[in-house]
Order: C-alpha cells, then structure tokens, then sequence
C-alpha cells in the first residue's frame, strides 16, 4: 500500500491566505509555544489526540470557577445554569452531525460509543449464527465488542478485505451482505491508512437488504464535514479528545427510533423515571443511556471545540489539511528506504510509513529528540498491521494548525533517523 505523491488529494485554497491564517491559528493553542529536548514542538500526533484551543481550555475553566453544580433535578442557581450550558452542549452536537438532540447520548469515547450499542443493538436483536460485518482496517474499538458478542452469542464476524492502495473492498462487501447480517459496523476513516471509506453507499447497499449501519467517525469528523441525515446512518460515533476538546467525552448518535427500542445500558441515577422494589421504569432517549453523573465539564468543553471547529470552516481545514498531506507525501517520498502506506484516492491527512533498517519505535525515539512527535507502534490495528505485512509503523497525522515548515522539520528529523541506521 505505498504512495504516490500524485495521489495525495489537491487543495482547494492555500493554506496560509487571508480565508486561513495559520499563524494566527496556531497562537490560540497555548502548547504549540513550548520546547522539547530543546527545539520547538512539532506535534503530529493529532490521530491519537489532539491539542486544545485556548477557547476549549477558558471555557472549562470558566465553568469549573463560576457555573459548577451537578446537573438535572437541581433547584438552586447554579444547578440550573449548568444543565442549561450541558443541555446546550448537546444541542451543539447536533448540529455538527445533522441530527436532533434526542438523538445525541453523550459517552465517554467512541470506544464506549461502539461498546453501547454492542451492549444494547446486539443483545436485543442478534442471535446464534447471526453475522457483524467489519474491515480489515478497523481500530480494536470496532473489533473486540463484537468478538465479546461472539463468545457470548455465537453471532459471527464476517472481514471485508482492503486492496493495495488501501480502499475498501466494495465488491466483497456487498458479497458478504446475507439474511443473516444483522449490522455492519465500518470505520468511515482508517487511523493508520486514512482511507476515507465511501459511507453512503456502505449505507445504502445495506439498506436495501435491511440492514443497519454502524460508523466510527472518529477520524472522519476531524477532517470533514459530516451530516448522519444525508448519509442515512443508523449510528455513529466520534470522541471529543481527537476534535481539539477534551477527553472522556465521546458522542453516540442513533436513530431516535431505534434507540427507542434498546434496553438500558447501564443502571443507575438520572436515566429512570421512578425506582421501586418492585419494579424500575426508565426515561427516553438520550437520558436512558446516561446512567449517573455525566461528564459535564467535558460536553460543555467538546461543544466549545465544534464551535471553534465551525467558525474556522470545515472546509477550508479540509483543504489546508489536504496541501500539508501534498507536500508532506511528496517529501518524505524523496526519502530512500521510507514506503508509505495507504494510497486510496479519498483520505485523510495522515501518513503511516516505515524505514528501511529501522523499527518504528526507534524512529518515534529519535525524532523526538529533534522535537517531533510521532505515533508509532500498530495504532490499535493489528489485523491491518498483518495484512501489511509489518509489526508496526511510524505514524504522522496532521491536525488544522501544522505548517509545511514543520513537514519540513519532520523529514529532516527522518533523515537523522536514517543517517543513524545507515543508507
């Protein structure tokens, strides 16, 4: 699955114009100032979490110094200003997805988000010999729930295959389609390949045989826009950490029909409508999925983040993203030894690759002497790691605030990795 520069995708604008300003971008990220090892940080880690704006970080502060209180069923003051920031958080949510706010339950990750609706979905609807379709290039976060529900049910899990170039196997995929498919659970973005799979028609060849979709759009979100209403998805799933909020925050969108139709997945406080010992009645969604006190500094974060998101523009971040994943292809491919994988003609600003002689984790180490900071290791996708045919790779994943001067710093710091393994 090597790259060819001419793949990469081509910008839209450049990605320093009046429209995207990336200097001034960069200075609302108080982090990106500091030093390490001595030279300034290049963080390009951004796929395994992102940095945080100064409005995602004043925002939690200023909630934390003068709106805290836990939410719902409070009378005072201060009870009541925090479910109505938590209450708008969702909102927010919404309509960064398309959705209603019903439809929003608010999770810790989207790892929680896929464990949720293997917990709920599966347990209600699937039997013995009943199937889950995934890929070869989804992250264990799509992988282990259902092998749970395998042991647990004797479903089955059927693997669509990746080609070469890193895209999604439509012709087996819709081969693997049966009667006794009860869901297919696709990453809309591989982590590792940044293969952006084509979601609508996943959806629609679904569909028509009356099967429902599940998206992790934990990468997708990040670098695109996404609207879960054109695309028909029956759920999807995202983290807050990885779109510039915080962490233990994630979002599950669902289908406000078919999550009228789940169980609880968790018991406990603020998702039932009375308790007794005879008996338990509990709320509609969103609240029927929300057991206990929520993250409630965290949602009120995320929804800071989207509105920062928002107002710099999804598409001019997609089309500044898209210049840096040009010229970042283009100068790491000058580089002898160095094989980059995933060349799917729709993807993601993120470069996965290795170097001759050297292990992925030595390449991690080294740069990061030069102040760079790579991902390194399988990226939680050991069955892709096998279809590659390596143990790991080195991975750099561009966020809306990297520059093509550090594209610049990063490959001279690979070269310093390669003068260290030899030619």
């Amino acid at each position: 699955m090597t790259m060819s520069a001419a793949a990469a995708a081509k910008p839209q604008r450049g990605a320093n114009t009046p429209a995207y300003d990336v200097s001034r971008i960069r200075r609302d990220f108080p982090i990106l100032a500091r030093s390490v090892h001595g030279r300034p940080l290049v963080y390009l880690d951004n796929g395994a979490s992102a940095q945080k704006p100064r409005r995602v970080i004043d925002t939690m502060r200023q909630v934390m110094e003068e709106d805290y209180a836990n939410v719902h069923r409070g009378v005072h003051f201060l009870s009541q200003r925090a479910t109505e920031r938590y209450d708008a958080a969702r909102e927010t949510v919404a309509r960064f997805l398309g959705a209603e706010a019903r439809e929003i339950v608010f999770t810790r990750n989207l790892t929680e988000s896929i464990n949720l609706v293997a917990a709920t979905f599966g347990r209600r609807f699937f039997e013995k010999g009943d199937e889950v379709i995934v890929s070869e290039m989804e992250h264990h976060a799509n992988i282990v729930p259902w092998q749970l529900l395998e042991m647990e049910k004797g479903i089955r899990i059927r693997v669509v295959p990746v080609d070469d170039a890193g895209n999604l196997r439509m012709d087996v995929y819709e081969s693997l389609l049966s009667p006794r498919t009860r869901l297919v659970a696709l990453t809309h973005c591989s982590n590792v390949l940044g293969s952006v799979t084509p979601a609508a028609e996943i959806v629609r060849l679904a569909h028509a045989r009356g099967i429902k979709v599940l998206l992790d759009g934990a990468q997708a979100v990040v670098h695109r826009a996404v609207d879960v209403k054109a695309l028909d998805v029956d759920f999807y799933g995202f983290t807050g950490h990885k779109l510039y909020g915080p962490t233990g925050i994630g979002v599950l969108y669902g289908k406000y029909e078919l999550l009228a139709q789940l169980p609880p997945y968790q018991g406990g406080g603020d998702m039932i409508r009375s308790v007794s010992f005879a008996g338990t009645s509990f709320k509609e969604p969103p609240e029927r999925f929300e057991a206990g006190t929520p993250a409630i500094v965290e949602a009120i974060g995320l929804a800071a983040a989207i509105d920062y998101v928002t107002e710099l523009g999804q598409d001019a971040i997609a089309a500044h993203e898209e210049q840096l994943l040009d010229y970042a292809t283009k100068r790491l491919l000058e580089i002898p030894g160095l094989t980059i994988y995933g060349r799917a003609p729709e993807k993601a600003a993120i470069l996965s690759f290795t170097l001759e002689a050297a292990h992925a984790h030595d390449i991690g180490t080294i740069v990061d002497r030069e102040g760079v900071a790579l991902r390194t290791g399988h990226h939680c996708a050991q069955p892709l790691m096998e279809r590659l045919g390596v143990a790991g790779t080195a991975r750099a994943s561009f966020g809306l605030y990297n520059t093509r001067e550090e594209v610049d710093r990063l490959a001279d710091a690979i070269l310093s990795v390669k003068e260290i393994f030899g030619p």
